[in-house]
C-alpha cells in the first residue's frame, strides 16, 4: 500500500511537471524576447511585458489543451482502475 502511494505520488509530480511544460516554456521565450527588446530599445515599462506573455499562455493551452486532458485522463484512469485492489 505504501509503494503504491509513493509510485503514485511520483507520477502525479512527473505530470505536473510534463503538463505545465507547454505554457511556462511560452512564457518563457516570450519574456526573453521581450527583455531582449526592452534591452535595445532602453524601454523599462514593466507592464510591457504582462499582455504578450498572457496571450502567449493562453495561446499554447488552446493548443496544447487536449494533449493536456488526454495526459490528464489517463492518469486518472490510472488511478480509478488501481484503487480497488487496495481495498
Amino acid at each position: 500500500m505504501e509503494n503504491y502511494i509513493l509510485q503514485i505520488t511520483r507520477q502525479a509530480l512527473l505530470l505536473v511537471l510534463i503538463v505545465s511544460a507547454p505554457p511556462v516554456m511560452a512564457s518563457l521565450v516570450v519574456g526573453l524576447m521581450l527583455s531582449v527588446f526592452q534591452a535595445t530599445t532602453q524601454i523599462q515599462e514593466q507592464t510591457l511585458t504582462f499582455v504578450p506573455k498572457l496571450i502567449a499562455v493562453f495561446v499554447s493551452l488552446v493548443i496544447a489543451g487536449p494533449w493536456i486532458g488526454g495526459q490528464l485522463l489517463a492518469f486518472t484512469r490510472l488511478l480509478f482502475e488501481g484503487f480497488p485492489e487496495f481495498f
